[in-house]
């Protein structure tokens, strides 16, 4: 069975690696802050949603300081297209001003430090992590979790594992890479709704 994994992790490897070599971060940002907000924003929102609203938003409140100082109330109006909106703005503004108390404004570069933050996950923390510092992160989101299940890359019934079985498959220099180019292609070429026919990942594991 592990022979089997690695056999198949390289063939996804190969095929992501050919049709996405240089996968772009879908939510737009222009540092580690507005990276952080964008991610915490895009829980049970799509990211192209995320990218509708944050520019109003950052035009308003583009770092820690300022965030903190916002009315959750007029943060709440701006995002409301994303859900969950109270809950959402009222962590924003917790974020901003522990960044403030806590970090000088900066966001810290430690998951101990970024899952201690209101409403930050080890998703989250993953993103932010791997994304804005460079760090050795896989974060796991709905489309990599499916795709790994899909693929037989791990048979885990949690992120958790399914994180754990990855970071074993992969290595460790390509993990942040692999987190977009495999959710890019959960959304493009093999949905949740089924795999189709002419997806070359899944094409190419049926011939192992």
């Amino acid at each position: 069975m592990a022979l089997n994994r690695k056999l198949r992790a390289a063939a996804v490897q190969q095929v992501l690696q050919e049709y996405m070599p240089t996968p772009e971060v879908p939510l737009h940002h222009s540092d580690a802050f507005t990276l952080l907000v964008a991610v915490m924003l895009s829980a049970r929102c799509t990211d192209a949603r995320v990218n509708e609203v944050t520019p109003a938003l950052f035009a308003m409140a583009p770092d820690a300081k300022t965030m903190a100082a916002t009315p959750w109330k007029d943060i709440r109006r701006i995002i409301a297209p994303c859900g969950l909106s109270d809950t959402k703005a009222q962590r924003l503004v917790e974020t901003s001003r522990l960044l403030l108390e806590r970090h000088a404004g900066q966001v810290p570069s430690t998951f101990e430090e970024l899952e201690a933050l209101p409403g930050v996950g080890h998703k989250t923390a993953s993103v932010v992590m791997t994304q804005a510092f460079g760090h050795a992160a896989f974060p796991v989101d709905t489309h990599i979790y499916r795709l790994s299940r899909r693929w037989k890359l791990s048979n885990g019934n949690n992120v958790q594992k399914v994180e754990a079985d990855l970071k074993q498959l992969f290595p460790k220099e390509t993990w942040g890479t692999l987190h977009l180019q495999m959710v890019l292609w959960g959304r493009q070429y093999c949905p949740a709704r089924g795999c189709s026919p002419t997806c070359p990942v899944c094409s190419k594991l049926a011939q192992l």
